[in-house]
């Protein structure tokens, strides 16, 4: 079943603006403040609202991780993309807060290792940033690599979660 309504909202962080989009029958997007024009498949028409359940959750849960309170996310989500794709992006909930891995790992860890390239492309298109969390995926060297929301968000969200993971014990 497809939901066509799409909801919006806005909500401020510490890395800016970021715009929420859900259906029905869960998150579809979080969106940056520089947000590149087309890297994300949205309808023309979304209606805005604070009043959504799903945007009310997902808020919350947001601010919580920016508040350093939070380490994984409990929302539905509704992932449109191939098969592949969304293999890719449920992978990524499953690497640790405050810990990196690598491209090659988690083609790996979704049974397809040769796939890394691909592992990269279907990341870039990720549209759940943070909450399906692709920041913590760099390069088999360790290097930084291309991130929708920019290399210098990237180093800060990883920086953010090594720092709070440290800090304190957190719990879900």
């Amino acid at each position: 079943m497809t939901n066509d309504q799409h909801y919006t909202t806005t909500m401020d962080s510490r890395i800016g603006k970021l715009t929420l989009v859900a259906t029905d029958l869960g998150l579809r997007a979080v969106k940056w403040p520089n947000e590149r024009e087309g890297r994300l498949s949205m309808p023309p028409e979304l209606i805005s609202t604070e009043d959504h359940p799903v945007l009310q959750v997902a808020v919350l849960q947001l601010e919580e991780y920016f508040a350093g309170s939070r380490t994984s996310f409990d929302l539905p989500l509704d992932l449109r993309g191939t098969e592949f794709q969304q293999l890719a992006w449920r992978a990524l909930a499953s690497i640790p807060y405050g810990e990196t891995t690598s491209y090659g790992v988690q083609a790996e860890r979704i049974g397809r290792p040769r796939a890394v390239r691909a592992i990269g492309a279907a990341n870039g298109r990720n549209p759940i940033s943070i909450i399906l969390p692709c920041h913590r995926v760099v390069g088999a060297n360790g290097s930084l690599t291309g991130f929708a929301g920019g290399i210098e968000t990237k180093r800060e969200l990883l920086a953010f979660e090594k720092k709070s993971a440290t800090a304190s014990p957190l719990t879900s």
